[in-house]
Formats: C-alpha cells, structure tokens, sequence
C-alpha cells in the first residue's frame, strides 16, 4: 500500500505520468461527499457512488420536502447494506438563503439592457418583467449601481443559465433592475444572491429547525451543515439548538462559509464549528475571481492546524452535462488536495449530473494522484512547527506515530479509539499511508436503558483525509488488558489483509492505550 510519492518539487519522469493509475480498496485519501437527489437516488445509482468512493451523503433541504428525502435515505440504507460501505449523513440547512418564486414553472427570457423588477410580492407570477422573491427587505439592503446574481440553484457559472443585474430604481419594496446578460431562466428554484450585502435574516431558521427536530432527530444525522454562517454566534446558536435533541448533541456542526461577512469572522467561526466548508459557488461571486485562491489556501491552511475538516465546493461543474471534467476543473480537484483540503463536496454533479458515479469515480482518482506528490515532510514540519512546544500528551503522541510509520514505511496506522480524537490528530499530521481508526463501543445509560457509542465516531471520521473507521465488538473496551487487545488487533490486521492494505511482512505501526499511558508500537508481520 505505501506508495512511492513523488514531489512536485522533484522532476517527475513523463513514463510515470503515462503509466495507468493502479486500483486500490480505498480509491483515495481525501474524502468525497456526494449530495443525493432527482439523479442520485435509487438504490443502485447509491450504491454505485459508494463503491466509487462517496463516503458522506448530503440531504439537500433547499428543495424537497421531509417525505423525499426520507425514502432516498431509506435508499441509501439498503445500498450501504448491500456494498458493506459505511456512509455518514449531512443535513445542510436552507439558511437566510434568497429565492425567486416561479410557481409555473415556465422558462423565464430575459433580455440584456431590458428591465427587470424584483418584488416581494410571492402572489404573483414569474415573467420576463417581473420576478416574485422570498424576502421583502431587498429594498432597504440594496442601494443604486449594486450587483445581483440570480441563477439555477446550484448553478453552475454558465452565463446561458445565469444572469447579472445591476440596481436602477428603488420603488417601495420593488427593486429595478436592468439586465446585463441575456439567458434563460429554466427550473422551479433560482437563487438569488447580492454582493457583499448583509442580509438581516436567521442563520437557522424555523424551517431548518422543523426539518432538524423531525428528519434529522429520527435519522440521528452524522452532520449538520450550516449554511451562511456569518458569525462564531451562528455555530453556538445552532448547538445550543442541538443539545436539546437528544442523541443529537453528538451531530457535528460544519460552518458553510458562503460570503465575505463569513470570511472577515473565520477564525472565530472555526474556534467553533467542527469543520468548515468552502462554499466557492456563493464566495466566487461575493469575492473578485483574482481573489478566490487566496482564500481557499488560508482557510484550508487554517482548519489544517486546527485540526479540523476542510471541505471544498464546486469542483467540476461540468460534469452536470459531460462525462470528462474540464483541464482547469481536473488541476482544481488536484490543487485542492495539494492545499491540504479534507473532502470535496459535490452538488449539482451528483444531485441532478447525469453522470453522478462517473463524477465520483474521476474527482477520486484526481484525489489519489494529487496525493502521491503532496509533500508530505514539509506539511509535517509545518504542523508540528505550528502546534510548538510544549506539546499536549496526545499531540506528541500522534505526531510521534505519524513521524514512526514514515521512518519505518509503514503501509497502515491502526489506532484505537473511542471518542475519535486520537485518530483525528495522527490524520492532522498527513500521513502517508491510511489510518484504521478502530472505534471502541462504550457502554452508556440514561437510567431506563443501556446502549452504545461508537457508530456515531466512525461515520464522523467519513469526511476526514486518511481516516478510515472500523467498529470494534463492544466487549474489548479500549483501555484494557494486553489480551483483549491482542484480540481487536487481530481483527484490525485481518480487515486490513482482506482490503488489501497490508500484506506479509510489511510494518503496521499502532497507538493505543494501556492502562494510563498511551503507546506508539511497531509491528512486522509474518507470513
């Protein structure tokens, strides 16, 4: 499994680049989230993303209702029984998310240099002249000459399904636009989204909070994405509103950074989310384009030495329509694994792409090539650098096994765990090779009935780069006698034979817990 990684600071010979990509169990290091939807929802289609690496499915709330999005679900159940490939759920939130109401459904011409007027006025119907929107303060946010951006949901940039509107007049609550580009509006949902203006709506709204305390309490959801996150207040509001929901207190909260309001309060906004997500579709337009760059590497460098996720949106938009991803969409994929990023996101690709196990298949083999040259030593230094000294016990103690199975060319870290953190911070540090995080059930009781933690670690660790969890049989608890560990390691190491991952006489290195002390060990294996 260790490959030899080369670096983009090394010459790279042309044969190795034309040699053909070789399959492995798990397809790469960085994680793929697939958003589920109109052509992405059978059983089979499901089950076909799982096998080509889609290892978190998105439940888009933005469109359909609770009853859609639990029969997918159920769907997504059966295809995880059948391929044996465990997936984790991410609810994301509508948010303060602004809407054009087009209740007909018809296509909407509009005409460069024509006038359009936005109204607040749901009643009405969409026309050429007139566009219904879901918010009647437009009017006091915006002001002469501002821009505003109006596309398919989930649009995809192409100027043909997208339109620009510049501010003319302000009549009461109407706002006149002229048009700058001509298109074609065509679909039930537009978004519509005005740049650098703050919008006074909730973060989480009553509509997020009826879907999270139904849909989400019944299916004890994995994640929660919120979307516009604005300020650290959002992410604290938003688990306040989470504690209170029972199993629902463990659901980690991931700060969807869509705007420059999100930008200007990131570091607080990542002291208190769990992950962050990149929303370049929204930040593209909020940002100058010369822009977008430099943000992604500083927030992803940032949840990086945080130790948190980092997950990047919108990667390959044209594999909406196409079956091959543009040259600049294939070096975007790369260049988002190079800057350090945990997951890629994808939305429109998979959510109504006609192509979504394809998409899938192709960002994950961009993934794993991009990784065989990502400079690791570098990215190591920097980390421990960054972290300084003194260290915590168990950041010395990840950071000592990632540094160990480098040394020795260890093909896996197999690390036992039962909250999760130990495994997330060997993954901080980039290992090389993959990490079995093997989550410990423990026992727990609210004084009527007993039950177990542990599934909910493991499908937690689904979005983080290099992290691969296996529940281990809840009677080996993780800090234990040197024979019931025996015991989960030989389940570890013969899971890992199975997949592939380890072979005869290669070395494993392992962290665990003995007693009080936590241990770094390398083993080789024989025949």
């Amino acid at each position: 499994m260790q490959s030899t990684n080369l670096l983009l600071e090394e010459p790279i010979r042309m044969a190795s680049i034309l040699e053909p990509s070789k399959p492995t169990f798990f397809p790469a290091m960085t994680k793929i989230v697939g958003t589920l939807g109109s052509k992405s929802r059978p059983v089979e289609i499901i089950s076909g993303c799982l096998k080509a690496g889609m290892s978190v499915a998105r439940f888009d709330f933005s469109w359909g209702d609770i009853d859609y999005h639990q029969e997918t679900l159920e769907n997504l159940k059966m295809a995880v029984k059948s391929t044996k490939k465990l997936c984790a759920v991410m609810l994301d939130t509508v948010g303060p998310e602004l809407q054009v109401v087009n209740k007909s459904e018809k296509s909407i011409l509009l005409q460069e240099n024509a006038y359009v007027t936005l109204t607040p006025d749901q009643e009405k119907e969409a026309t050429s002249e007139l566009l219904p929107i879901n918010f009647t303060g437009l009017s006091k946010a915006v002001k002469r000459g501002d821009t505003i951006f109006i596309g398919q949901y989930l649009f995809t940039g192409s100027e043909t399904t997208s339109v620009w509107l510049e501010v003319s007049e302000l009549k009461g609550e109407d706002v006149v636009c002229m048009i700058k580009n001509s298109t074609t509006l065509a679909g039930s949902l537009f978004t519509l989204h005005v740049s650098q203006i703050r919008i006074d709506l909730p973060t989480l709204t009553d509509k997020d909070k009826e879907v999270i305390s139904t849909w989400g309490v019944r299916n004890n959801i994995d994640f929660l994405s919120l979307s516009y996150t604005r300020h650290a207040e959002d992410v604290r509001h938003a688990r306040e509103y989470l504690s209170k929901l029972g199993d629902l207190s463990q659901t980690q909260i991931f700060a969807k950074i869509e705007n420059v309001e999100g930008l200007a309060h990131f570091d607080e906004i990542l002291r208190e989310a769990d992950g962050v997500i990149l929303s370049r579709g929204n930040l593209g337009i909020d940002l100058p384009p010369e822009k977008v760059f430099l943000f992604q590497k500083s927030a992803v460098y940032k949840c990086n030495m945080a130790g948190k996720p980092a997950v990047v949106t919108r990667v390959v938009d044209s594999m909406t329509d196409n079956l091959r991803p543009t040259r600049a969409e294939a070096t975007d994929v790369a260049n988002a694994v190079l800057d350090g990023s945990d997951a890629i996101l994808l939305g429109a690709e998979t959510l109504r792409g006609l192509y979504p196990v394809e998409t899938i298949s192709i960002v994950g083999k961009i993934c794993a090539e991009a990784e065989k040259v990502f400079n690791q030593d570098l990215y190591f230094k920097k980390t421990v650098k960054y972290v300084g000294e003194p260290m915590t016990h168990l950041e010395s103690i990840a950071s000592s096994a990632v540094r160990a199975a480098i040394k020795v060319k260890a093909s896996v870290i197999i690390c036992f765990t039962s909250s999760g953190r130990a495994a997330r911070l060997i993954a901080k540090y980039r290992p090389t090779m993959p990490v079995i995080s093997v989550v410990i059930p423990r026992l727990k009781t609210n004084q009527l009935k007993w039950s177990f933690t542990g599934a909910f670690e493991a499908r937690q660790s689904l979005i983080v780069r290099g992290l691969f969890p296996m529940l281990a049989d809840p009677r080996h608890p993780a800090e234990s006698t040197n024979a019931t560990n025996e015991s989960v390691l030989k389940v570890a190491l013969d899971h890992g034979k199975a997949s592939g991952v380890i072979k005869s006489h290669d070395r494993v290195v392992i962290c665990q817990k003995v007693g009080d002390a936590s241990v770094v060990k390398i083993i080789e294996l024989e025949d």
